[in-house]
């Protein structure tokens, strides 16, 4: 893994972490991200993210619930072990909608799942390192990664310029890792307080 360096601040409202965003993007810094103990509306259009791709996901596991249902109902029932059912024909397609609909419900729900979670990294063995704790609490935190053009004294000031109250240089590894919290040394940390 990689150690990069991020500038990191602390708010603790949300309409100015919300004009600060808009205004670190205007800067030019690059927002790694927003760390927010609640669901703040529109904050994602701010950052300026995209909209999730996990409904075209869904729908290419939902189809494959119901071809793979409607596949081996096929086969099972017309092909390697045809039985008379009532006079019904071997191809039953309406007696088959329920065990369809429900394989299509399974294939769509578990990947779903399975592609939220390998998206943001999240795993019983996977190690998220916060930026600060507090972020699930009572306070906001916007990280600003440092690029070869970032300038950590400059950045610091302008995260204290619009409204931060704690600014913070961190180095922390990227992507993801295994390991415990209570084995792990801290990243080393330099605080300012405004």
């Amino acid at each position: 893994m990689s150690v990069q360096k991020f500038v990191v601040g602390n708010f603790y409202d949300e309409p100015v972490l919300f004009t600060a965003v808009k205004k670190v993007r205007r800067a030019g810094y690059k927002l790694h991200d927003v760390f927010t103990p609640f669901p703040i509306h529109g904050l994602d259009q701010a950052m300026g993210l995209r909209d999730t791709s996990l409904h075209t996901a869904g729908f290419i596991y939902g189809i494959t619930g119901t071809s793979t249902a409607v596949g081996f109902i096929t086969w099972a029932l017309t092909l390697d072990w045809p039985i008379n059912f009532g006079g019904k024909p071997f191809f039953a397609l309406p007696a088959w909608i329920p065990v369809t609909f429900e394989l299509t419900v399974l294939f769509a729900a578990v990947g779903m799942v399975l592609t939220f979670c390998y998206l943001c990294q999240l795993a019983p063995f996977v190690k998220k390192d916060h930026f600060n704790p507090r972020s699930t609490d009572d306070t906001f935190v916007m990280v600003i990664e440092c690029t070869e053009e970032t300038n950590e004294a400059e950045a610091k000031k302008f995260l204290e310029s619009v409204g931060a109250t704690e600014v913070t240089v961190m180095e922390k590894e990227t992507g993801w890792w295994l390991g415990r919290y209570d084995r792990d040394t801290e990243p080393t940390a330099q605080t300012t307080n405004a």
